[in-house]
């Protein structure tokens, strides 16, 4: 609503609102347009940690492939509820003390696997990561049902 007067009153440039003003503008999609790119997102995700795992046989840079279309799927299914309620609400709920622990060891796992495929070259080390990944999200997203954990 605020969008339409601005556009009524001849306010339309975005310079004059603050940041979170423009993010919120930004993220006002339709319920429908929210649930497609929630599973789009999704299912890109999905597809990309499923490649990746096809790709860990490959040899030589198997390893390596493996842990980024891994951890890009673990990001894009992660990012995925960012259309269901918002980026700003997700952030805000990620770091609730209830869920703060499986957060930073989610995140941390992202990292840390990038790290042994790409920096320590320890390839075993890479793939105790993504399982250590795979666990981290399991665990988060379970910190999302009442009482599961």
């Amino acid at each position: 609503m605020d969008k339409l007067r601005r556009v009524l009153s001849g306010r339309e440039d975005n310079e004059e609102l603050g940041l979170t003003a423009q993010v919120l503008d930004a993220s006002s999609l339709s319920f429908s347009t929210r649930v497609k790119w929630f599973v789009i997102c999704f299912a890109g995700g999905i597809l990309c940690s499923i490649l990746g795992s096809a790709l860990l046989f490959l040899p030589g840079a198997g390893i390596k492939l493996f842990a980024v279309f891994y951890t890009l799927g673990n990001i894009a299914a992660l990012s995925s509820t960012c259309f269901l309620m918002g980026p700003l609400k997700q952030l805000k709920k990620m770091f609730e003390p209830t869920r703060l622990i499986a957060t930073i060891v989610m995140l941390l796992c992202l990292v840390l696997t990038l790290c042994a495929a790409f920096w320590w070259h320890k390839n075993v080390l890479a793939i105790l990561f993504c399982i250590l990944q795979f666990l981290a999200m399991t665990w988060y997203s379970i910190s999302y049902i009442p009482f599961a954990r």
